[in-house]
């Protein structure tokens, strides 16, 4: 089934140019991973703090596999995640197909 995950990262105020150039690497590799079927990186063009990703995968174990890829490893568990103050994710399954 597919699996869908929608994150809200609020950066630090200085750290927020160094989420969004991490967040930017990892769009490619991402969007390359066999059980991808889409990611977006959204910034608010109001609050250049806050970011928004939409993730979409074949099923919950393409998103298991995508944590652990070497560019989550480097560019969002070692750069985006402590450069945040805070961060919702919501995991998502459609209602029907």
């Amino acid at each position: 089934m597919e699996f869908v995950v929608i994150a809200q990262y609020r950066a630090r105020a200085s750290e927020a140019d160094r989420v969004e150039e991490a967040l930017r690497k990892m769009v490619s590799p991402t969007r390359a991973e066999p059980g991808n079927l889409d990611y977006q990186v959204f910034r608010d063009p109001d609050d250049p703090s806050l970011f928004v990703l939409f993730e979409r995968y074949a099923d919950s174990g393409a998103f298991d596999a995508h944590r652990g890829t070497p560019h989550f490893a480097t560019w969002l568990a070692g750069v985006v995640l402590p450069s945040l103050d805070s961060r919702v994710r919501l995991d998502l399954v459609p209602l029907a197909r």
